[in-house]
């Protein structure tokens, strides 16, 4: 298929290397000397995760007349299946880390890293004992929550099911004759946050004490000194794309700088590791013209790992044009579910107003502006009511920007402005689907899926066993996209909006639903586009397990995807007196070791489809009550005023660890709300009170600092401290330290933290609590609900 949609134009012929047992491929295509980088940006790790896989050379190399050559490990057998598509088979000797090797026409080598994560055969069991069952599954994050994927045999009366999973911490549920239950024979679980418990099943040895860890120590103009907590079995370093020298001595290891990277401006040096336990922390190095960047201000908007991201719902943020309100005429859409009139230029009135400037945020996200239909749609029932468009994710358009929001040119100044300001600006786009009145549909409906399913029933949000076809709802059409014929003209739509207008990235409605053939082809449509200058942003919407949200990420797909199980558990955990903070870093160590410690995931404070933070952490809104009716039935504010200071925890959190934070609007100050459409209320910019205006300072300052640290934005990060009620860990860039630690008790705690680092530094508080020192130890008294970031000078 991928054939049927673009020939790489470069003919593969494999040839097996009977010394050393590895396939090299060749390329027969004439020279190139463009002196073109063969990769596009920092060429992601293939993660192999089952003895079968694939290696797709579009993801790595855009332009084809550029490669010549293609070396896989000896462990591994390769087939091209297609143009540029090989199928790869590991033998049971693959090591945790190895390489494939790319080599250009003008000679130049290119490494990828290939991550091989084991894994191991686990059993889950269930007895029903005299009760007698037709049918036993399994539903949870070791099947991306797809209770169809997996159904356990009746033996002699047990019910069975094996898995084969990589190291890691999994939560299930039993699905018995249709009814969900914990499983009955294991005492591990973990509450879902929303009033129910789920089963914990803990596969192999995973955790960050119990691997290899590596922090940077020091450097000069040639060499790069790391220090790792065991000696390695093995290293691996680049400059960008390209193998270096690793020196190890015992626990010390250096890394040459090469020459040639005194030619670019910016320039990267990565270095992983493993020994017999498992694989290392990676460690990301910025480099300006070959010299290790120590300062922060040298940065730009075009260094990924400083993007603060800005979300707005642009109906309603602010009104800067009423002459284009138009809500829907229609009694049956109450006023919560119509426009309220906000616009472009109302974003363009509060940059030019310094709104984002003095926040410190870098990054606007625009919520989609494309034309949406003018009538009612959708039904709620109590109280009764349709909808209106004003989201914007109805699109009946996929290229005319919605007259209520604005006009070409005013996009086209908001954008420039942007720029102007030293920031980005990124739309959502909607590419899953359309309105029942888009001309896509309206030509072309059987390019949708179906809307029954073999059994008759609807096939409408079914998220997980029909994650690929199910519509969101009657009216709106899922498209199927992995079709060639539906995956160029969507692709293309998404295309205009960056050559026509600039913009430097996109927000992708949810991604999980749409096939990656799709998601392969915009990538390699964007890099042609633009030819890697610059590198267009594409982050994704998935909730779903780690394995599925990261089969997303990937150099031919997106740069990152919103973390919504770090986000759910960082809700519950501050929210909730009763969950300890061991569970806040058990998700985030599987984050860290999915995704990188120095990916490009976004960490929100909340977004559009779920209930605000601070109503919940302040009790007006029950954790576990239908919060979408709550916001319907009564007014939600947020109850116990500690919600404030837990809020800016949340902030504080998402402000200090690797990825991309993100702001919803209103969680800058502490705006209430239940569920959608609750936690869209129009934006408040004026009349603040005290413990709103204390958010938004502190959040101000949280970013400030954020900025200004290339520990905060460059450094490894080590956990030190978790018990129930507080947390602490260690970013730290060479001698750049930040340790940031919490307190989520109602009474005043200190904390020691033990970590050799910090034995010849001199310390400081940034959030004013207490501090001493006595060699590599350190006590820090926190106040109730607070945390603090002690820097070294």
């Amino acid at each position: 298929m991928v054939q049927q949609m673009k020939k790489a134009g470069i003919k593969m012929l494999a040839a097996l290397l009977t010394m050393g047992f590895a396939f090299m491929l060749s390329c027969s295509t004439e020279s190139n000397d463009s002196g073109k980088s063969l990769i596009c940006g920092l060429a992601t790790p293939l993660i192999v995760t089952s003895d079968t896989f694939f290696f797709h050379t579009s993801d790595y190399v855009h332009d084809q007349s550029l490669l010549k050559e293609i070396t896989f490990p000896g462990e591994i057998s390769a087939v091209e299946i297609d143009s540029g598509i090989f199928r790869l088979v590991k033998s049971e000797n693959l090591p945790k880390l190895s390489t494939i090797g790319l080599t250009a026409q003008d000679g130049g080598e290119y490494a990828i890293l290939i991550k091989n994560l084991a894994k191991e055969k686990v059993t889950i069991k269930y007895n029903p004992g005299d009760k007698k069952c037709k049918s036993v599954k399994v539903r949870g994050s070791l099947n991306r929550w797809n209770v169809n994927a997996s159904k356990m045999k009746n033996v002699d009366g047990i019910w069975t099911e094996v898995f084969e999973l990589p190291a890691g911490e999994y939560q299930y549920l039993l699905v018995v004759d249709g009814l969900e239950m914990k499983d009955p024979v294991n005492p591990d679980s973990i509450d879902n946050g929303f009033g129910g418990y789920n089963s914990i099943l803990r596969v192999g040895t995973y955790e960050q004490e119990n691997m290899p860890f590596i922090r940077s120590v020091s450097f000069n103009k040639n060499t790069i000194e790391l220090e790792s907590s065991s000696v390695l079995k093995e290293i691996y370093a680049f400059l960008d794309n390209t193998s270096v020298p690793a020196i190890t001595d015992g626990n010390s290891i250096t890394v040459k700088i090469p020459g040639s990277s005194k030619k670019e401006e910016r320039s990267y040096v990565r270095v992983i590791g493993d020994d017999e336990r498992g694989i290392s922390n990676d460690l990301l190095i910025p480099l300006e013209y070959g010299k290790v960047i120590t300062d922060a201000s040298k940065l730009t908007r075009f260094d990924r790992q400083t993007m603060i991201m800005y979300f707005m719902m642009i109906d309603r943020f602010y009104n800067g044009n009423p002459g284009n309100d138009e809500p829907v005429d229609d009694p049956d859409i109450l006023p919560k579910a119509n426009h309220y009139g906000g616009d472009i230029a109302g974003v363009l009135s509060q940059l030019n107003n310094n709104y984002f400037q003095e926040l410190g945020t870098n990054t606007i996200w625009l919520s989609p502006i494309t034309q949406n239909p003018k009538g009612a749609y959708g039904l709620y029932p109590e109280p009764r009511t349709k909808f209106s468009g004003y989201h914007g994710y109805w699109p009946i358009s996929s290229l005319k920007i919605d007259y209520r929001f604005g006009t070409d040119q005013e996009l086209r100044d908001l954008i420039q402005k942007t720029h102007e300001n030293d920031m980005n600006i990124i739309l959502d786009y909607v590419a899953n689907h359309v309105h029942e009145l888009h001309p896509v549909y309206q030509l072309h409906p059987d390019w949708a899926t179906n809307l029954y399913l073999p059994d008759g029933t609807l096939n409408t949000e079914r998220w997980d066993d029909y994650r690929l076809t199910t519509w969101f709802d009657v009216f709106l059409p899922t498209l199927d996209l992995s079709r060639p014929e539906v995956i160029e003209p969507m692709t293309d739509s998404a295309i205009y909006w960056i050559t026509e207008f600039g913009l430097d990235g996109f927000r992708h409605d949810a991604t999980k639903h749409i096939d990656e053939l799709f998601w392969r082809r915009l990538t390699l449509k964007l890099k042609e586009a633009t030819d890697c200058d610059p590198m267009i942003f594409q982050i994704g919407e998935t909730y779903g397990s780690p394995e599925l949200i990261a089969s997303y990420v990937s150099s031919g797909m997106l740069d990152g995807q919103f973390d919504f199980n770090v986000y759910d558990n960082t809700v519950s955990v501050l929210g909730r007196d009763e969950v300890s903070f061991d569970r806040l870093k058990s998700t985030l160590d599987q984050s860290l070791r999915y995704y990188g410690y120095h990916n490009q995931m976004g960490y929100i404070t909340g977004n559009q489809d779920r209930p605000r933070f601070i109503s919940l952490a302040g009790g007006d809104l029950k954790f576990g009550e239908n919060s979408k009716y709550a916001g319907w039935n009564r007014e939600i504010g947020i109850g116990d005023s500690t919600a404030y200071d837990k809020l800016i925890m949340l902030h504080a959190f998402n402000l200090t660890i690797p990825g991309i934070p993100v702001i919803y609007y209103g969680d800058e100050i502490g705006l209430p709300g239940a569920n959608d459409p609750d936690n869209r209320r129009w934006m408040k910019f004026d009349n603040l009170n005290p413990r709103e205006m204390k958010v938004r300072n502190t959040v101000s300052k949280l970013i400030s600092v954020r900025k200004s640290s290339m520990a905060l934005l460059y450094g490894d990060l080590k956990f030190l401290h978790t018990d129930n009620k507080t947390f602490a860990y260690i970013r730290c860039y060479f001698d750049d330290i930040a340790l940031v630690i919490f307190n989520k008790d109602s009474e005043p705690a200190a904390v020691t933290i033990d970590y050799p680092a910090v034995k010849d530094k001199t310390l400081k508080s940034l959030f004013g609590s207490r501090i001493e020192k006595d060699g590599e130890n350190i006590t820090i008294e926190l106040e109730a609900n607070s945390f603090d970031i002690i820097k070294s000078d």
